[in-house]
């Protein structure tokens, strides 16, 4: 089923913070896996700029990854510890 047409996309999400230097690495090393792997993926960046946006977001530092809305390291998706200065 590798590419298939009936295949959904995923969506990925990053959010990161002004200056973030490993934003840039990050989502291209998320297009090659994709690539890799054989999944369609939609990916859109989300720039953090506050700590209301960063509980909303559950933005746990810069860059975090979301598939399909949920944190890609299930460790963390309870964590409390939002990472926005």
């Amino acid at each position: 089923m590798k590419g298939s047409a009936k295949s959904k996309a995923v969506h990925v999400q990053v959010l990161y913070t002004e200056g973030c230097a490993n934003t840039p690495a990050t989502i291209e090393l998320i297009r090659e896996v994709a690539e890799t792997i054989g999944i369609q993926i939609q990916t859109s960046k989300r720039l953090i700029e506050t700590a209301r946006q960063a509980e909303e977001m559950r933005f746990l530092g810069s860059p975090t990854v979301l598939v399909d809305d949920l944190d890609m390291d299930p460790a963390v998706r309870e964590s409390v510890s939002y990472g926005f200065m």
